[in-house]
C-alpha cells in the first residue's frame, strides 16, 4: 500500500487532531498499519511467532508514545515520550532486520527506510522539546497591606 492511498483512508477523527500535523506520528501510524500484513506472514512460520509479537508491539508503541508525548504540557515530558518512541522505532527496525528471511527484500528495505525516517524526525524533535519550558509572566506578590 502506498502512503498517499493509506492517508486518504485514515479516519477524519484522527486527521482533524492537531497531532496529525506531526510527520513522525503520521509515518509511525502508517508503519503500524502496514506491519499488520508483515506480522500475519511471520505468524505462519513457527520460528518467527515470538518475533512477530515483538515486532507488532514495538511498531504500535512508536505512534502511541508520540501521541502521548504530544499531549504533555512541558517539553521535558514530551521529550521523555518521544525518547520512548525513538527506542521503539529502533527496536522495530531491529525486528524487521531479523524478519528479512521471510519477508521480501523490497518489503524489508521499505520498512527499514521508513523506520529510519521516523528515527531521524524524532532525533530532530528531541533537542527542541528538551529545551522548551512553560514560563509564567512575572507576578508580583504583595504581603499584608
Amino acid at each position: 500500500m502506498k502512503y498517499v492511498d493509506w492517508e486518504a483512508g485514515v479516519s477524519e477523527a484522527i486527521r482533524d487532531d492537531a497531532l496529525w500535523r506531526m510527520e513522525a506520528y503520521r509515518l509511525a501510524l502508517f508503519a503500524a498499519d502496514i506491519a499488520w500484513a508483515d506480522v500475519t506472514k511471520l505468524m505462519q512460520d513457527r520460528r518467527t511467532i515470538s518475533l512477530a509479537d515483538q515486532l507488532y508491539r514495538s511498531v504500535g508503541s512508536v505512534s502511541a508514545n508520540i501521541a502521548e508525548g504530544y499531549s504533555r504540557g512541558t517539553g521535558k515530558d514530551r521529550a521523555r515520550f518521544y525518547e520512548y518512541a525513538l527506542g521503539s522505532a529502533r527496536e522495530c527496525r531491529d525486528w524487521y532486520y531479523k524478519a528479512r528471511h521471510l519477508l521480501k527484500e523490497e518489503v524489508t528495505e521499505h520498512r527499514l527506510d521508513l523506520l529510519t525516517q521516523i528515527i531521524r524526525l524524532l532525533l530532530t524533535a528531541l533537542p527542541t522539546e528538551r529545551s522548551r519550558t512553560i514560563r509564567e509572566g512575572g507576578v508580583e506578590y504583595l504581603g499584608d497591606p
